[in-house]
């Protein structure tokens, strides 16, 4: 048998290799814990954008310079809440609707007539998460809204008190997270199609002279087992994968009141507030996602100073 010269093609990490059930992925909010009392906000992604900013991380090459970085747009409606959950043993025990709800959500869900249970009648529980939706018809991207289970920190005496303070109330992304803070982005990616093992895989293209076409794998398996087994890699869908990119550096956070940005491509204007962030994320332009405090902070993204001078 031949030497092996690499490693097999195609992570086994993500499977299957299929389209997500839904475009909000669920998140663990029992192993995410933030300096606020909210988790979690729901953005769209607007576009890429060249930042020009100086550098005062410590021990950086290019210390007290002015450099030129990548970022991405993220515009944010406010958010308010839909209902809240009460849990007890890991299970949802009831679940309460908020009063007076925007008549956008019958497009996404069925509303009751009357909401007959408040949150002052609960008594037994051990959490409480809520179910938070955008106002996303501010941004003049589209008019239904988003909706996405959202964790609270605190004890649960604290996270009723933010619950009632809040119902009703828009919640603004300034309130959640704050400038050169590390946050995580869940959502898709953006859609391929069915695609080819050269692409979907990278397995490398077979000598021009072979047999049977070049952008396939040589062999689907051996004679026994005789079928092919699911770690060969096959065409297949490409893309719309739920994937989370962990610490993002927040470089500027603001209101399109105070410093509008207009005509970005295949999006538009900024009309809410938005946040920008270090680097790309996943999806295609208008995509929603998912912004959550980070999961494991690095000490190398974590020390990252930039104070933002342009955007280019």
């Amino acid at each position: 048998m031949p030497t092996r010269k690499s490693p097999r093609k195609g992570s086994l990490q993500f499977w299957p290799r299929k389209r997500a059930a839904k475009l909000l992925p669920s998140v663990n909010w029992d192993a995410i814990d933030s300096e606020k009392k909210l988790k979690g906000f729901i953005a769209y992604k607007a576009g890429m954008i060249s930042v020009a900013v100086k550098d005062n991380t410590p021990d950086s090459m290019t210390k007290g310079k002015e450099i030129v970085i990548p970022g991405t747009i993220l515009e944010c409606p406010p958010l308010k809440i839909f209902s809240v959950r009460f849990y007890k043993h890991g299970k949802v025990m009831t679940e309460v609707l908020s009063e007076n709800l925007d008549k956008e959500l019958k497009r996404r869900v069925k509303l009751p007539k009357k909401v007959t249970k408040k949150v002052e009648d609960i008594k037994e529980y051990d959490d409480i998460r809520v179910i938070g939706y955008s106002v996303v018809k501010k941004t003049k991207i589209k008019k239904k809204p988003d909706l996405v289970e959202m964790g609270i920190n605190g004890s649960v005496e604290d996270k009723l008190a933010y619950v009632k303070e809040n119902l009703g109330k828009e919640i603004s992304v300034l309130d959640v997270f704050d400038k050169d803070q590390l946050i995580d982005v869940r959502g898709l990616t953006k859609g391929k199609g069915f695609s080819g093992p050269v692409k979907r895989f990278g397995i490398k293209l077979k000598f021009h002279k072979s047999e049977k076409g070049r952008r396939r794998p040589g062999s689907l398996g051996p004679w026994h087992p005789a079928r092919v087994i699911f770690r060969v890699p096959m065409a297949g869908q490409l893309g719309m994968f739920t994937r989370a990119i962990y610490n993002n550096k927040i470089l500027q956070m603001g209101k399109s009141s105070d410093k509008p940005i207009k005509n970005i491509k295949n999006f538009g204007d900024i009309n809410t507030d938005y946040v920008i962030v270090k680097g790309s994320v996943q999806g295609s332009a208008k995509r929603q996602l998912v912004l959550t405090a980070p999961l494991r902070e690095t000490r190398k993204t974590k020390k990252q100073n930039f104070e933002v001078v342009e955007l280019r």
